[in-house]
């Protein structure tokens, strides 16, 4: 009899967490369908691309910093952001920096663009 309780136990602690990681996995789902994405294109004051510019993403909570290099069309892009995070992004190359741009927890878009001019001029 106390076998018996035991093997009820231990069955149903299973289907509990069975169910609880198919919980877990539609809520994984969820949240990333929330996350957000930044892409745009580095570019020179004429808009022309740039190559090989490197695209700095700052978290404003944690203060971690990401970066990506623009690809030969001067394009860059950074996702799973959490929308509920604020970040400051910009550009640089050869010494030269874009101006720094905001993106607020505020703004509902999950799809970002932001194109980031560098100056060619001292």
């Amino acid at each position: 009899m106390r076998a018996t309780r035991i093997a009820s136990s231990v069955a149903f602690l299973l289907v509990v967490l069975v169910l609880s990681g198919v919980t877990l996995h539609a809520q994984d789902d969820r949240d990333r369908s929330q996350l957000r994405t930044v892409h745009g294109n580095v570019m020179d004051k004429d808009q022309n691309p740039i190559a090989n510019g490197i695209v700095y993403l700052q978290n404003k909570k944690t203060n971690n910093i990401r970066t990506q290099i623009s690809d030969s069309q001067g394009h860059y892009q950074f996702t799973g952001l959490d929308p509920n995070d604020d970040f400051e992004i910009h550009a640089e190359f050869k010494r030269r920096k874009s101006s720094k741009h905001t993106i607020s927890s505020f703004d509902s878009r999950n799809d970002i663009e932001i194109n980031l001019t560098i100056p060619t001029d001292k």
